[in-house]
């Protein structure tokens, strides 16, 4: 996914040093970076103290703010804000634990499932705004569902005991939601002809 009309605006505004635009910037992609610093740490099985996991965040956001916000005005746009952010975080997170010696030099040899992983991870990261726009379209009832089910890797046992519904009935729901989101995805893509606006 290209980077968003929103995250354009959050980027240039950071860029030119704007008031507030360092703030904005941190509490959209907080849990982002948070979420980079745990799926790091458990794909390489080392255990995370809290006060470890908010070191490494704020060392994420140092790095960021470094040199003038070099990282940032090396993104071109070539993917969502949300994707390159990522990639950068997890390799200043992986440098870091390297530097405190929670991640031992022979683990480099294992990694080649944990990139895998993070790939796959990247992806479903790059999609994330559009499938917030389709969510959004959906019923409560069903975006509630789809959100634990593909964002949040809740079994469906585990979505029936949230919702408090039968589990059997958490499978024709996901089906449903997913061919209303299939749908929407297929009319956003179609360019509308003169004529065809209702």
């Amino acid at each position: 996914m290209a980077l968003s009309e929103i995250d354009r605006n959050l980027l240039e505004r950071c860029l030119q040093k704007k008031p507030q635009a360092w703030e904005n910037f941190t509490d959209r992609f907080l849990g982002l970076v948070s979420h980079v610093v745990r799926r790091t740490c458990e794909t390489r099985h080392i255990p995370l103290r809290e006060e470890v996991c908010q070191d490494l965040v704020q060392e994420v956001f140092i790095a960021i703010l470094a040199d003038n916000f070099v990282i940032l005005r090396r993104f071109r746009g070539n993917s969502s804000l949300a994707t390159y952010l990522t990639v950068v975080a997890r390799r200043i997170v992986v440098k870091s634990l390297f530097q405190k010696n929670l991640l031992p030099e022979n683990t480099l040899d294992l990694t080649q499932t944990v990139a895998e992983k993070e790939e796959e991870e990247e992806k479903r990261l790059e999609n994330l705004d559009e499938i917030e726009h389709f969510l959004a379209q959906l019923s409560d009832r069903e975006s509630s569902i789809v959100r634990l089910y593909h964002l949040e890797q809740k079994s469906y046992a585990e979505i029936a005991a949230i919702m408090g519904i039968p589990e059997n009935s958490v499978g024709p729901t996901l089906s449903r939601a997913r061919e209303a989101m299939r749908r929407l995805a297929e009319k956003a893509e179609k360019p509308e002809k003169p004529g065809d606006a209702s």
